[in-house]
């Protein structure tokens, strides 16, 4: 199965204007548009007080024009209600959309995770994909909310109060563009140099998240050694770690923003010159001084904020690049890959010459050969680390072979669509996993739309109601996180009766029976052989008593089969089997 890997080209991994522009933007276009017009009627709206200024100080107060006056009140009053106007019409279009975005971007991104195989998260913590999915997109609002029209909306009032000062003074106003150009250069230099520092900030807040994960899953282990100091100085660590990206990040900004306010504190001091040599060489009127003031203000202004929008962006598209990272992977059910879609599923599966390594170079599995013709039961046994789960996961395709064929009905398995395949097999792991809800939301799961008849004849195959009868709520008991308010050995029946409930062609049982007292096993070993009736069943098992009606013993061991057989077969060839088996009779 193909990954995105590191020596891929980097531009496939990064998220540029263009991209951003036709993957979010263009898509939105009408609402974008419409904001786009309302940000210029609002900032031509802005426009009108400072235009006022000069006729109230040349026409106004010099010459006492009251109609004037009037005229003036009445257009700031307009001016003010348009924009109050523009900006909840902005806020309630654009930035409502940005958060539909975030949503959708959210869904997608989970909906990818989910597609990706096993061997990713194996090597990935929960806790970062956790951050993934609800971080890293989060920066997408500033592409299609008010970011977006601020710059826009900036870039047009800086340019319109541009054109209005050159009118008014050119002397002025060029002193004024020198120190903006620097600050302006300085900005584009930071923040391409800030974009890495916000995508190392991603990754080390997926650290640090999935680590506290873990530590709040596995608090009974952490308490049951005392560990919590220990844990305590591993979160401390990764804390300051995310304190020192933020200190670097904020003191960058922090740089950009006093170099702003340096150059354009200049350029004031500059302007309170000229502009007073002019006022008394009579140049300038006073109206005319006070109105350029007041449109440096509105030019300076979108510009400092655009550097604030611009430290935004960097850090949204940081985090985009790391959801581009992720959507650049290849899901494990690739339809060119896997054309053959299962429409019935007989269950004849078999091994040949199969060989496996999680690692290169360390091969776990050494040329399996085997058959499990339909309605067999296939029980692995053997030492651990022998290969036995490796064998399961192959069956159930968690796993693919590194070289040799597992085939279903005669169908190489690596080209089976894997829904079509899925949807016949059922699962029991030795530590089967449960998710929050009730124990009758738990036994539905593979079938939420199953009658009340089936729900209750799942529950009583696998003596699940042994237990449930005595609970006040029954089957709408809340088991809490994991199932943390049940037994091992209630857990695991719940688990077997969601198998029972699925009704799978395919059956994997990992230890299914391990987590169970010697009465609760004995329950379960009923319900397990009617389970096992009519399908292909892989058992793993530890309890070699509980397998002996197995169609075939695999005995594992260093990756191989070192014997095959049934119980009997075994047993009188008194090899490595009748070892284990003896040895766990006298125990």
């Amino acid at each position: 199965m193909r990954a995105a890997t590191a020596n891929e080209p980097k531009r496939e991994r990064r998220m540029t204007w263009k991209k951003a522009f036709w993957q979010f933007i263009w898509p939105r276009r009408k609402n974008v548009f419409i904001g786009l017009v309302l940000i210029i009627i609002s900032r031509a709206a802005g426009l009108v007080l400072p235009g006022s200024t000069k006729y109230l100080m040349d026409n106004v107060v010099a010459h006492h024009d009251m109609g004037m006056l009037k005229i003036l009140l009445i257009a700031v009053g307009v001016s003010l209600v348009v924009q109050s106007v523009t900006s909840y019409l902005l806020t309630q279009l654009l930035s409502v959309e940005a958060q539909l975005l975030i949503s959708q971007l959210r869904t997608q991104v989970q909906r990818k995770i989910l597609s990706l195989p096993i061997s990713f998260f194996d090597s990935t913590k929960s806790g970062a994909l956790v951050s993934r999915i609800m971080t890293d997109v989060e920066g997408v609002r500033n592409l299609v909310g008010t970011g977006l029209v601020q710059i826009v909306g900036g870039t047009l009032t800086a340019v319109v109060s541009l054109v209005w000062l050159i009118t008014i003074s050119p002397l002025m106003t060029l002193y004024t563009l020198v120190p903006v150009c620097i600050f302006a250069f300085i900005a584009m230099k930071a923040f391409s140099r800030i974009r890495p520092i916000f995508r190392t900030r991603g990754v080390i807040n997926a650290e640090v998240t999935g680590r506290l994960t873990e530590t709040l899953n596995g608090v009974r282990v952490i308490k049951g050694f005392g560990a919590e100091e220990q844990e305590n100085r591993a979160f401390e660590k990764g804390v300051a770690r995310l304190f020192d990206n933020v200190k670097t990040s904020l003191t960058t900004t922090s740089l950009i923003s006093s170099i702003c306010t340096l150059l354009l504190g200049l350029a004031s001091a500059g302007i309170m010159g000229i502009g007073a040599s002019l006022m008394v060489e009579n140049k300038l009127s006073t109206g005319d001084f006070l109105q350029f003031t007041v449109l440096l203000g509105f030019m300076v202004a979108p510009i400092v904020q655009m550097s604030n929008i611009g430290s935004q962006f960097t850090e949204a598209f940081a985090g985009l690049d790391r959801t581009e990272e992720l959507m650049n992977l290849q899901p494990e059910d690739l339809p060119e890959e896997r054309p053959i879609q299962l429409t019935e599923l007989k269950g004849d599966i078999m091994f040949n010459d199969v060989r496996f390594a999680y690692d290169e170079g360390k091969e776990v599995l050494h040329g399996i050969s085997f058959e499990a013709p339909a309605g067999s039961v296939i029980a692995l046994v053997g030492s651990s680390g022998s290969g036995k789960s490796t064998i399961a996961g192959l069956a159930a395709t968690f796993l693919t072979p590194t070289s040799g064929t597992v085939t279903i009905d005669g169908h190489d398995l690596s080209k089976v669509g894997l829904a079509s395949y899925r949807k016949h097999l059922g699962v029991v792991l030795q530590d089967d996993f449960l998710f929050e809800g009730t124990i009758r939301e738990n036994v539905l799961f593979p079938r939420p739309d199953a009658s009340e008849e089936e729900l209750q004849r799942a529950v009583k195959a696998a003596y699940v109601n042994e237990f449930t009868d005595r609970m006040e709520l029954g089957l709408d008991t809340v088991i809490g996180e994991r199932g943390v308010k049940l037994s091992g050995g209630q857990r695991q029946r719940v688990a077997i009766a969601r198998a029972m409930l699925a009704d799978p062609k395919i059956l994997i049982l990992d230890e299914a029976t391990s987590n169970l007292d010697t009465e609760s096993e004995s329950l379960i070993q009923k319900s397990l052989n009617a389970l096992v009736k009519d399908r292909t069943t892989f058992v793993i098992a530890h309890r070699l008593s509980t397998i002996r009606q197995a169609t075939e013993i695999l005995v594992i061991e260093h990756g191989v089969i070192a014997e095959r057989g049934t119980h009997t077969e075994l047993i009188a060839k008194q090899g490595r089997y009748f070892d284990l088996y003896t040895y766990q009779a006298r125990i």
